[in-house]
């Protein structure tokens, strides 16, 4: 097992069910709407409450920015790719992200949430050279992970090809693309690709690529965090659907 903190990302596991197996909360806690839901919620699913000094939470965490609650839950279990891809409608244009090579549980974290926010139809990752879902990921992501179709594969470029035959085309994100993200065409199923925080898309997933998209820069710096630049990709998906009055559904298949 391995621990998560925070009110808010323990809420969302235990509103997905099933992974959390013991909650302790810090005696020194005062009760809060959100506390009082995970105490409710821990008890409907049969969830065990230890109340334990704030101390002990600290030696846990490592940590003071627990909020007075960490949960031990069971490790996490990636999608099959062969499942992630029967869940996909493609008649609802779905968005997919994919990363090629994000490390920062940090910036993988977030780009969940931002996943997650957007309605996208979920993740994909490599097993090599990407963050785990660790109980870091799950607290950038504000416990969106519970929510969110992540799978794992070996080869990036095999998973662009499958879903390409699927009728999804691909756009990754580099600032050396000639066309600005906001002239190209999302309202289509799409697939979201991004690069490494240091070195941006490897040459194979780019040559795979349908288009590139460059965000403006308009001071000094010359590119955005990865995370960032995954919200505005994402968010443009959304806009440009709704522009053209097209449902926000996430395109995902519930089985």
């Amino acid at each position: 097992m391995e621990t998560v903190e925070g009110r808010r990302t323990v809420y969302e596991l235990l509103r997905s069910a099933g992974r959390v197996e013991k909650i302790l909360i810090a005696k020194e806690s005062k009760s809060t709407d959100i506390l009082d839901k995970i105490e409710a919620l821990a008890r409907k699913q049969g969830v065990r409450i230890d109340t334990v000094d704030k101390d002990r939470l600290d030696d846990i965490a490592g940590s003071r920015v627990h909020q007075g609650v960490i949960a031990y839950i069971s490790a996490y279990e990636y999608l099959p790719f062969s499942e992630f891809c029967s869940r996909l409608d493609i008649t609802a244009k779905p968005v997919v992200l994919l990363l090629d090579g994000v490390t920062d549980p940090q910036n993988f974290g977030a780009l969940i949430r931002s996943a997650d926010a957007t309605g996208a139809a979920g993740v994909v990752v490599t097993k090599r050279r990407s963050a785990p879902v660790t109980a870091a990921v799950h607290k950038a992501s504000a416990g969106a992970t519970a929510y969110v179709d992540i799978t794992q594969v070996s080869n990036l470029s095999y998973a662009i090809d499958e879903l390409k035959e699927m009728g999804f085309w691909v756009v990754g994100a580099s600032e050396k693309a000639g066309r600005a993200y906001y002239d190209i065409d999302f309202n289509m199923p799409l697939v979201v690709v991004l690069g490494s925080e240091g070195g941006g898309l490897s040459r194979l997933v780019a040559e795979k690529c349908d288009f590139l998209a460059a965000i403006p820069m308009r001071g000094e710096i010359s590119s955005l965090n990865v995370s960032v630049a995954g919200a505005v990709l994402l968010y443009e998906a959304l806009r440009q659907r709704r522009v053209s009055g097209e449902p926000e559904a996430s395109g995902k298949v519930f089985l």
